[in-house]
């Protein structure tokens, strides 16, 4: 479950659980030619917890740590995309993941993770800005397995596969202008997720971090529960910060089991920093997945239509009368009238 916390960066087990993206607009889109309706999403009835991502440094200054307390997240996303359950785990700790390594950067930036494996999965896309604000993609959301035999627990690595990782960091705009984002890329090595985000910080961006994702779905296919830990460790750390790390996080056992229990981010934290002091209350923000607001939204994909081009859309309505737009990451579908976008036209001439 566990190696070390030594001089190059090490992670945790998955189980408990890049080829550049094209732009990192706040929403990408799919025009579709069929007939199609607005869809609502719902929680889990009776669902009354509560997401937190809580980061915190040790009372030495040696370690930081960000704990994450996502299950109502991941169970919009799975609602959203309508997941089996090994494509909700893989979708669930690829957003757990790249929110713990978005949050508390500097404002406006966005980081964006993107597994393209050969697995019947197929891309795996996650944008998250260092507000808590997040989503994230699947390529076919209906791919199930049975659970595997070694562990039983849910067959993530068999639907990723092997292939490219790639991370993007992308930096606001300011008075300099826009500044170059930063593109680093690993093979993808276990398909597990957690374990290759571990080897992207270690590899790209030489951090060494101990990281644990956990995504737990009932029988009746709702997310139970779904967090997950990344554990830093600053460069002056010492011999004995990390071994006391290292007992630390193979005592804690499972995230997803802790959330389960009942434990809080705060709790988790204070577990994983035993004997070395959790330094306060920490930096606390509740995590949303988006942004997904209807108007927003509606005024994006109607520029996303316009961009076609006069006679393309004027083709796709005299076909059916309409133009139907479906965010691929809010799994939301508009419908556009030919005045409505002939209006868009207009404006952006």
């Amino acid at each position: 479950m566990m190696t070390a916390l030594g001089r190059t960066a090490r992670h945790v087990s998955a189980f408990q659980a890049v080829v550049p993206f094209r732009c990192m607009y706040p929403c990408r889109t799919d025009i579709i030619r069929r007939k199609g309706l607005f869809r609502c999403y719902s929680m889990a009835p009776g669902d009354s917890r509560t997401d937190e991502v809580l980061r915190t440094l040790s009372e030495n200054g040696q370690v930081s740590i960000i704990v994450v307390d996502g299950t109502r997240l991941v169970q919009e996303a799975c609602t959203r995309h309508n997941t089996a359950p090994t494509a909700s785990a893989a979708l669930g700790r690829a957003i757990l993941g790249t929110l713990m390594m978005s949050c508390f950067r500097g404002e406006g930036e966005k980081t964006q993770v993107t597994f393209k494996g050969d697995g019947p999965f197929g891309m795996i896309q996650v944008v998250s800005e260092s507000s808590g604000q997040v989503k994230g993609l699947i390529g076919n959301p209906e791919v199930n397995f049975p659970l595997r035999d070694s562990d039983n627990k849910l067959d993530v690595s068999q639907g990723v596969g092997r292939g490219v990782l790639s991370v993007v960091r992308s930096l606001p705009f300011t008075d300099k202008g826009w500044q170059a984002p930063y593109t680093g890329m690993v093979p993808i090595t276990t398909g597990e997720i957690a374990e290759d985000l571990a080897t992207y910080l270690a590899d790209s961006e030489q951090v060494q971090s101990a990281l644990g994702l956990g995504v737990s779905v009932g029988r009746d296919l709702q997310i139970d529960a779904a967090g997950g830990f990344l554990v830093q460790v600053l460069p002056f750390a010492e011999e004995e910060t990390i071994a006391q790390l290292e007992l630390n996080i193979s005592k804690a056992g499972s995230m997803s089991k802790m959330l389960k229990d009942g434990l809080n981010p705060k709790q988790i934290t204070d577990i994983l920093l035993e004997g070395l002091g959790s330094g306060g209350d920490g930096f606390s923000l509740q995590p949303t997945y988006g942004p997904c607001e209807p108007e927003s939204l509606k005024s994006r994909m109607a520029s996303a239509v316009a961009a076609l081009g006069e006679k393309e859309v004027k083709d796709i309505i005299e076909e059916q009368g309409h133009v139907e737009v479906t965010c691929e990451f809010c799994k939301q579908t508009y419908r556009f009238t030919e005045e409505q976008i002939m209006e868009v036209l207009k404006d952006s001439e």
